[in-house]
């Protein structure tokens, strides 16, 4: 069995997940094994099935196909509220116009 963690965050909520899967287990099978959608109600719409993963902040190109290691955290990503360029933009622009 390999311990690992699966974590997944918004703004409001965030949670930790401790599993023990088997040694032929994806990362994308842990996620799914962790059953977020029942862990808080406003997740239910989301897809973790095709949510981008990553391990410790490094995104996986190919999380069907990666076998976690002992300790590892698997991180579910979701899409960007706004565009972070365009977010930098909006408060140059309310500095300058103070």
């Amino acid at each position: 069995m390999t311990n690992v963690e699966v974590a997944f965050a918004t703004p409001e909520h965030q949670i930790i997940v401790r599993l023990s899967l088997e040694p032929d287990m994806s990362a994308r099978q842990a996620v799914m094994l962790a059953d977020l959608p029942t862990r808080h109600p406003a997740w239910a719409g989301f897809d973790f099935a095709t949510a981008p993963l990553g391990i410790f902040g490094e995104r996986l190109r190919a999380p069907e196909d990666y076998s976690p290691l002992e300790g590892e955290r698997i991180e579910v990503y979701r899409p960007l509220e706004i565009d972070p360029k365009q977010a930098r933009r909006e408060r140059a622009a309310s500095v300058t116009s103070r």
